[in-house]
């Protein structure tokens, strides 16, 4: 990615985290950026295409930290899973927490992006895929229907610290995930 490129993608990222993607027009991604409107037309025809460049840019940085701060927090499956709950108080404590991007985007764009709409479900898809990995190393009957309850808890537990503005949200989720953990691999050894 050119420096321009990569340059003008953050700053959106930081502006959409901010403001919104409605509420941050082009004249201000291009001064932050420091870069001219020209110039941002020249890496992207449109800001719904600079947006997919921000959405898809930010799937790679955030996902993977998550995953590697999730890895790093505990040592088998089980603790994992839970500790997906700790990694996201963490985050919902950060000053600079907004909510979700991808859960924003959807809430702005409804559908009426393709591309904005697939790099969202994308990026939620590939963080199921992971918990549903951990899931699956466990000695339970349906790892799948699992992973979606757990999935669901963590997706609840953003929504409601993005609107309540307290992190304790992702507290109450590990409670319920480890409810339905322990339920879980009872229900496979009876």
């Amino acid at each position: 990615m050119s420096e321009k490129r990569q340059q003008l993608v953050e700053t959106a990222i930081e502006l959409f985290a901010r403001q919104g993607f409605h509420g941050t027009g082009i004249d201000l991604i291009a001064e932050q950026a420091n870069v001219s409107k020209k110039t941002m037309y020249h890496h992207f025809r449109s800001k719904e295409e600079l947006i997919v460049a921000a959405l898809r840019h930010h799937d790679g940085l955030f996902r993977n930290q998550f995953m590697r701060a999730v890895e790093q927090s505990a040592d088998t499956s089980y603790d994992r899973l839970l500790a997906v709950f700790d990694v996201a108080h963490e985050w919902f404590s950060q000053h600079d927490f907004f909510g979700c991007m991808f859960i924003n985007a959807i809430g702005e764009y409804s559908g009426r992006n393709p591309a904005i709409l697939e790099a969202c479900k994308e990026f939620k898809r590939q963080m199921r895929v992971y918990i549903e990995e951990l899931a699956r190393s466990l000695d339970v009957d349906d790892p799948a229907g699992l992973a979606s309850e757990i999935a669901m808890l963590l997706e609840g537990s953003i929504v409601t610290s993005q609107v309540s503005c307290s992190p304790d949200s992702a507290k109450t989720a590990k409670h319920a995930a480890r409810t339905l953990l322990d339920e879980a691999i009872r229900a496979h050894d009876e």
